[in-house]
């Protein structure tokens, strides 16, 4: 049986950190560094979310503008119309729309409300210890036959 997404979750939680748009990139900066991730949720006052901004954002907008666009807020550097997933969506197939759209954080959508982000390294983490266990499996019916 495929390992669902909803399974990545159980196992790493769910929480999500997001940011306004009307933050500045150096706040947004902070927050990335604070909590040890690569991308955070955009949203409004009321939750709704707007946008997905990343290291890789920061980094594109510092290197076309110079250190002074920290200053600006994450509305003029965030990606909109992101892309997410479903707590039932098989993670080999999530892999797959991650690496062709290059991307690497998914949000996770429960009908209108985000559940949780998984990332590009959530997945292959999981499908590595699904690779394992099916090797483990292999060996202990090879050593009983």
């Amino acid at each position: 049986m495929p390992v669902q997404v909803k399974n990545i979750l159980q196992r790493k939680g769910n929480e999500v950190i997001s940011v306004s748009p009307q933050e500045t990139l150096h706040e947004t900066a902070k927050v990335l560094r604070e909590n040890k991730i690569g991308a955070v949720l955009v949203r409004e006052g009321g939750g709704k979310m707007v946008g997905v901004i990343s290291e890789r954002d920061l980094v594109i907008a510092i290197a076309k503008h110079g250190g002074n666009v920290l200053d600006n807020k994450v509305a003029e550097f965030m990606t909109e119309g992101v892309y997410t997933c479903s707590l039932d969506d098989d993670v080999k197939a999530v892999m797959e729309k991650m690496t062709s759209r290059r991307i690497r954080h998914l949000p996770v959508v429960d009908g209108e409300n985000i559940v949780g982000i998984i990332s590009i390294g959530d997945a292959v983490k999981q499908r590595i210890a699904e690779t394992e266990a099916e090797a483990e499996a292999l060996k202990a019916y090879i050593a009983t036959g």
